[in-house]
């Protein structure tokens, strides 16, 4: 009884808030409470002389109690006790032995108590050896169930730096506005304390939490291939002389964007071009007004690429008044017709203004100097400004309370790139009327008429927050990871329920940030991109469930560090297992098989980039830069 008590005692006395998966009770088990009743034996017999009377003393020996020692009087000497005492101790413990003693004033009873005396001492050492190896063999056995110091520690720990933390984080209602705004489609939905105090003391999903699963976060093996970006030793310095000055448009998204400007930093170079800092698109989708000073550190930009090519800040006075060569460069070109075909105009009028930047250099059949220039303008040259920088390395820090491994998870299941490929799978007929309106409203979008149920059995549908869900856990994902969402606002109503239940520990730029923090990148969500870019790039694991800019992007950058672990799931054919699964044709067992069979080569291991018919249907370049930017040692 006096176990059970202490043990409630000690899960009663821990925060529930911590999610251990490895706590199964308190770190130490104490031996019983040790009891002692005391009772004052008053005999109503008066002594006579020539006589004795005995006393009954009941010893009540509790076996794994060092504690478990009869209180002999200070009055016994030499064995003997005063004559005068008249009262004896009872002691009720667990386990009763009598020993009877009979007190007098002859010979014999003196010999007859001494002889008690040694007994019970003996008794007492043999009861102490007794406990004291009960308490080894308890001892070890806890070591070995529990490790050495148990996790009640661990549990206490988390919950004082919960509790620590509380009281000093940053981070205020704002972050609360964002998850209830995000909680309509599925996103947090609970107060902001669950989420500050889960990030700060990292109780969800620490990596000692994690060391069962450590598979799951192992990167691919990539030990024969390195970076080959430097410039040659016989590299020739950059002439002075220019053939005239490039002006550019960056048209599309943020990572649209970036890899425009990394082909005309290459492009300038097959010109011998100088290329001015490049204006942003300020009309997509986002409507974004920020500059190119805004997203990127310019000055880093400029100073890393000295050697390579010239660059401006602005067109020179002399040339300011020209009017520009509007031209619209063809896409997926190689650098003869650059050479041929544009480089004429460029030294007839001195200035041209290339109005779309996106995809306009192939993937393939370029210079390798070339191929590497555009490595060393995406991966050193384009530093986001310091802003971007410094938040999302806080916001990484957060990530990782207590070495936390995380997983950044692009889920590209938003309204836009819905309506744009035509995906409505599990929406209601509503939601996919307002997506088919969006789509006949955007001009640009050349597709109208789009069956998206045969888009998904391709393969071409953004997979569903549920799909996601189920490919995490088939993946062997534990529920308590942690996730930080690479994205905005999941379209339809209770789209996210399914994937916050199965993984509750769901984090975004807006959960981890204050208002304060976030305050500078208020309607600029290219500068929020960048942010998303930054945290998703230093992730253990990044997940994309659609092959769009932002996942070729950070795919392509992760493969350039080192070969981060990148997950890039096989759509057209797990969406059929996960129609198996829900009409009853497989079991889960069976379904999380074959999940693991499919994905087993598709977690970012080198491999050269692909090659296809036309180039469109090539592997973009910035999404694998091998070869090119990677190159495999060769043995000697």
């Amino acid at each position: 009884m006096g176990f059970n008590q202490h043990q409630n005692a000690a899960t009663d006395g821990v925060s529930q808030r911590v999610n251990s998966p490895r706590f199964s009770g308190p770190m130490t088990r104490r031996a019983h409470s040790f009891k002692r009743n005391n009772h004052n034996n008053n005999s109503n017999n008066n002594q006579n002389n020539g006589s004795f009377h005995s006393h009954h003393h009941e010893i009540d020996l509790q076996l794994n109690s060092p504690r478990s020692e009869i209180a002999n009087t200070a009055d016994s000497v030499d064995g003997f006790e005063s004559p005068g005492e008249k009262k004896q101790t009872h002691h009720h413990v667990t386990q009763r032995v009598h020993v009877k003693k009979h007190i007098g004033f002859g010979s014999v009873g003196g010999v007859e108590l001494g002889l008690g005396l040694r007994e019970k001492k003996k008794l007492r050492h043999l009861m102490f050896f007794l406990f004291c190896g009960l308490c080894l063999f308890l001892g070890v056995l806890k070591i070995c169930a529990y490790g050495w110091f148990g996790s009640a520690i661990e549990k206490i720990g988390s919950d004082q730096d919960i509790a620590d933390t509380s009281i000093n984080d940053p981070m205020d209602q704002s972050a609360h506005d964002d998850i209830h705004r995000l909680g309509k489609s599925g996103v947090g939905g609970s107060d902001v304390e669950r989420t500050l105090m889960m990030v700060a003391s990292g109780v969800v999903g620490n990596r000692n939490n994690m060391a069962d699963y450590s598979g799951i976060w192992s990167k691919p093996n990539s030990e024969n291939f390195s970076r080959c970006i430097d410039l040659p030793k016989t590299h020739k310095k950059l002439e002075a002389k220019t053939n005239g000055y490039i002006l550019t448009n960056a048209n599309g998204g943020l990572n649209q964007m970036r890899f425009g400007i990394c082909d005309m930093v290459a492009i300038a170079k097959i010109m011998k071009a100088t290329l001015v800092l490049p204006s942003l698109d300020h009309t997509s989708y986002w409507a974004d007004e920020s500059s190119f000073k805004d997203l990127f550190d310019w000055q880093h930009f400029i100073e890393m690429l000295k050697d390579d090519i010239h660059i401006v800040e602005t067109l020179p006075p002399a040339y300011s008044r020209n009017e520009p060569f509007r031209k619209t460069p063809i896409s997926w070109s190689k650098a003869n017709y650059y050479k041929s075909e544009v480089l004429p105009l460029l030294k007839q009028h001195k200035v041209l203004y290339f109005t779309h930047t996106d995809s306009r250099l192939a993937n393939n059949g370029l210079p390798n100097s070339i191929q590497k220039l555009r490595c060393r303008a995406n991966y050193r040259a384009l530093r986001y400004s310091a802003p971007i920088e410094e938040l999302g390395k806080l916001l990484v820090s957060r990530m990782r309370q207590n070495e936390s491994p995380y997983l950044a998870l692009h889920l590209r299941y938003e309204k836009d790139m819905l309506a744009f490929t035509g995906c409505s799978h599990n929406l209601t007929a509503e939601e996919n009327d307002e997506l088919r309106r969006m789509r006949y409203e955007v001009n640009h979008w050349k597709e109208k008429e789009i069956d998206g149920s045969e888009r998904r059995n391709l393969g071409g549908c953004p997979l569903t927050p549920r799909e996601t869900s189920l490919l995490l856990k088939g993946l062997d994902f534990p529920s308590n990871t942690r996730i930080y969402l690479v994205a905005g606002e999941a379209y339809g109503n209770g789209s996210m329920q399914y994937l916050i239940k199965d993984f509750p520990n769901i984090f975004t730029h807006s959960s981890l940030s204050t208002r304060d923090e976030l305050k500078p990148f208020q309607n600029h969500q290219n500068m929020l991109a960048g942010l998303d870019y930054v945290v998703a790039l230093q992730s253990d694991v990044f997940l994309y469930t659609y092959d769009g800019n932002m996942a070729k992007a950070v795919k392509g950058h992760r493969r350039f560090e080192d070969f981060k672990k990148t997950i890039s799931p096989d759509r057209m054919k797990f969406v059929k297992l996960v129609d198996e699964f829900d009409e009853g044709k497989i079991s889960w067992k069976k379904f999380s098989s074959k999940v693991k069979k499919l994905h087993e080569d598709r977690i970012g291991a080198p491999y050269l980039r692909e090659v296809g018919e036309f180039p469109k249907l090539e592997e973009s370049f910035y999404a694998n830069p091998l070869p090119g930017c990677i190159c495999e040692l060769k043995e000697e």
